[in-house]
């Protein structure tokens, strides 16, 4: 069935075609450069801690490529990386870099002053961006599936990968995320497909042309490289553009930004939603404590019953995408029904972290004014709290500023919230708290005590976890949450509070 805007069928033809090189149509990537053979490069990678560029690194190493790379500190994976046969430092420096290496790969949170960067291009060195190579990974597939939106991306990217394991299509797959059921963030699959988390950042999802893609949504976001949400649209309907003719495309059709981004797109197009305008559809929900099961319905036609076992309303959207993803892929739906309830979710989205004298511990990545707001709906629902405490840290101050009304009114909710200092993932030093001004954080915590709520602010997270186990009470639950390092003080408070009752 194709999906009509406005009255007008969605599918022209599109910007994007098929190419054997390294990189993607349309995508300048400086100088030409000759084609790499992965199973046989030798890669460096600047930033090799980060999700996606660690679960890259695995990939490259399950081909055969010899991998070496470094990160500012020691981080979640070294160890495997190094065991697996990756040559990993701590720390940037230029003589680090071997410089008869085939490629250099950056991630985003690399500036041009990085040393090692600096090296590779003085050598005059290929250097990608970790887009690029996770674009010329899917080129070395038959069929590449990527999935986009502003939220719940790594989780569909999960789901999908899961179902279409289980379905015995044994997919290649990359995300942005660390999935304990997976066995990482990424894996080699003896299948046809290779499935990856399209990031919108820097229009990193533009080095994909992949032949069948989701887009979950789209929101204002990443203003540091994005003008406006038109600007955001522009993006995304280019990534739309860059599904190949033949290709396949599931977007929300409750999501009027999401189908504003199909124009042009000549991909084969299926809704999802909870309406009988959806394609594919969730109908007769039912929820206990906070999961929910649900039937599925494809062009009105009844698939099934399944339900999840991961909580939270927006999570059955997503699992409506992963499901026309896994059976546009050739699974079937049988197979998917029987699936999705085992399917665990993936490392830091309403992660339990462990309970002790009533208080129950939550570790989540959310650090968008709404994932905060349908996180804290669906851990209410889940755990049924007293009280609920947040432990924020927010994830760029540039973010913070620009969405500040939005984390405002999300946290105004909570009986208690801890602000801690912005995590500058690709900030330099000298944004607002290095120029002497009231600190974005500190900001946000009065606006949060503004807008009626509890809020305050506090430069050190081991005071932040101090002050929650001096303080809360049985039949608390306490949700540390961005997409830093907040991590850390889940860590201690599991030390503090569940190791005394041995938890």
């Amino acid at each position: 069935m194709r999906t009509h805007v406005d009255g007008a069928s969605v599918g022209s033809k599109g910007d994007a075609s098929t190419t054997s090189s390294l990189f993607a149509p349309g995508v300048s990537s400086g100088p030409e450069q000759p084609p790499i053979d992965l199973k046989t490069a030798r890669v460096h990678l600047i930033g090799i801690g980060g999700a996606g560029m660690s679960g890259a690194a695995s990939l490259l190493l399950n081909l055969g490529a010899k991998v070496t790379g470094s990160d500012q500190i020691p981080f979640d994976g070294m160890g495997i990386l190094v065991e697996k046969g990756a040559l990993v430092s701590v720390g940037h420096r230029a003589g680090q870099l071997d410089p008869s290496v085939d490629c250099v790969v950056i991630s985003a949170a690399i500036g041009e002053s990085n040393p090692e960067l600096l090296a590779a291009r003085a050598g005059g060195l290929l250097v990608l961006k970790y887009a690029e190579l996770a674009g010329a990974l899917m080129r070395q597939h038959e069929h590449g599936v990527a999935i986009a939106g502003t939220h719940g991306k790594s989780t569909t990217t999960a789901m999908c990968v899961h179902l279409c394991r289980e379905a015995g299509l044994d997919p290649s797959f990359l995300l942005g995320a660390r999935s304990s059921q997976l066995g990482g963030g990424s894996g080699i699959g003896t299948g046809k497909h290779f499935i990856v988390e399209a990031c919108e950042f820097d229009r990193s999802f533009l080095h994909l042309a992949p032949d069948a893609a989701a887009i979950l949504n789209v929101e204002l976001d990443h203003l540091d490289c994005y003008g406006d949400l038109d600007d955001i649209i522009e993006a995304f309907n280019r990534f739309s553009r860059s599904i190949r003719p033949d290709g396949y495309l599931v977007c929300h059709a409750e999501d009027q930004t999401a189908l504003r981004v199909m124009a042009g797109c000549s991909a084969n197009v299926e809704s999802i939603g909870f309406t009988d305008r959806a394609d594919w559809q969730a109908v007769n929900l039912r929820e206990e404590r906070g999961c929910f099961s649900f039937d599925v319905l494809h062009h009105d036609e009844a698939i099934g019953e399944t339900r999840l076992s991961v909580p939270g309303r927006y999570n059955v959207s997503n699992a409506l995408a992963a499901i026309a993803l896994a059976h546009h892929a050739g699974a079937d739906l049988e197979s998917v029904a029987q699936a999705l309830p085992t399917f665990g979710g993936i490392d830091r989205r309403m992660t339990w972290r462990g309970a002790a004298g009533g208080v129950t511990l939550v570790d989540d990545y959310a650090h968008h004014p709404t994932e905060i707001r349908v996180t804290l709906e669906a851990a209410k629902r889940r755990y049924e709290p007293k009280r609920t405490w947040v432990v924020f840290q927010p994830h760029q101050a540039a973010r913070t500023r620009h969405l500040m009304d939005g984390f405002a009114e999300a946290l105004t909710v909570v009986d208690e919230t801890i602000v801690l200092d912005a995590f500058g993932a690709r900030e330099q030093a000298e944004d607002d708290e290095g120029r002497g001004e009231v600190s974005s954080s500190e900001k946000l915590a009065q606006r949060i005590r503004r807008n009626g709520g509890e809020a305050q602010y506090m430069q050190d997270s081991g005071m932040a976890a101090r002050h929650v186990v001096q303080n809360v009470l049985p039949g608390d639950l306490v949700i540390t949450m961005g997409a830093g390092d907040v991590w850390k003080v889940a860590d201690e408070l599991v030390e503090q509070i569940c190791r005394p009752h041995g938890a």
